[in-house]
């Protein structure tokens, strides 16, 4: 079970992101303020959770939360500034939206760049361990993949629909071989996929 707080004096947001690794599209994140004595027994990291999983969890979240929001940034802006930093952006912005100020945050991962003057603490694989980040990333995947699938239409050879802007194989062919679409992030380099992808 996945705990509620990692600290019980300051209102507490957990926060993570979705798409760092692709090829296409935005990075989302999100961030969520949870009750103090929140408990759910599915809600886990969403890399662990089947598609339909997340939207039940993304309902369940968003009506039990104190507060959330959902915020991107796009495959101009990460070219311009790069992934870590749209990354750390993208988390700014949602936070920035919450209809409640958290005074304190958990961050998944191992960095952050500050937000405001509000402390943090940055947790390794964090949507395994805290609820908040775990409804951080339901959220942030969610979102995306509807963004993904909403684009998808316009460039069907990419196959977004499936890969969300992933480097699959049948997505790093089609770049090969038509070239990159307005969405496509031209700093991330596609390799042959007839390399391996590890």
């Amino acid at each position: 079970m996945l705990l509620a707080r990692y600290q019980h004096e300051l209102l507490e947001a957990g926060c993570d992101e979705a798409g760092r690794g692709c090829l296409a599209g935005p990075v989302f994140a999100a961030a969520v303020i949870l009750p103090p004595k929140f408990k759910h027994k599915l809600l886990n990291d969403t890399k662990q959770l089947n598609e339909d999983t997340r939207y039940e969890l993304r309902v369940m979240v968003e009506r039990k939360a104190l507060a959330f929001a959902v915020a991107s940034v796009d495959n101009l802006e990460i070219d311009s500034i790069n992934i870590l930093n749209a990354s750390f952006l993208a988390m700014h912005r949602a936070i920035e939206k919450l209809s409640i100020s958290p005074e304190f945050l958990i961050i998944d991962g191992n960095r952050f760049n500050k937000y405001q003057k509000v402390p943090h603490q940055c947790i390794v694989e964090g949507d395994g361990k805290y609820f908040s980040i775990a409804a951080a990333s339901i959220l942030a995947k969610t979102y995306r993949d509807d963004y993904m699938k909403q684009i998808a239409a316009e460039h069907p050879e990419y196959d977004w629909h499936s890969n969300k802007g992933y480097p699959t194989i049948k997505h790093r062919k089609a770049v090969l071989e038509m070239g990159f679409t307005p969405y496509h992030r031209r700093t991330f380099r596609v390799s042959d996929p007839q390399l391996s992808i590890f």
